[in-house]
């Protein structure tokens, strides 16, 4: 089981990593989480993904002030870099993501 101490360790030890908060319960959740983990694996390699279900640790989405889902949240180099919640893209993730993501593997 996932704790805020593991996702923090996830983050802290990684140069890139997304959070994917949803719940069973969300339709959309489970139909955008397939797409987008995909299209980040297919573009950004080292990416990390780590998905949290909210209605087991309802603890680690208040951390994060994550009140709605589905949510993504991106970090880089353990700083919270993009937030998007509800309605999103899998385009507009992956585009906000590829500039920076570049300079930090080009580093």
């Amino acid at each position: 089981m996932q704790t805020l101490d593991t996702i923090n360790q996830t983050l802290n030890s990684n140069d890139a990593v997304m959070l994917y908060f949803s719940a069973p319960t969300c339709n959309v959740c489970h139909a955008l989480k397939p797409k987008l983990t995909e299209a980040i694996m297919d573009n950004f390699p080292t990416f990390i993904i780590e998905s949290i279900d909210i209605s087991q640790t309802p603890e680690i989405a208040s951390h994060f002030s994550v009140f709605a889902i589905p949510t993504v949240l991106v970090f880089f180099e353990g700083r919270e870099f993009l937030r998007k919640s509800r309605h999103m893209s899998v385009g507009e993730v992956v585009d906000t993501i590829k500039r920076p993501y570049s300079f930090m593997v080009e580093s």
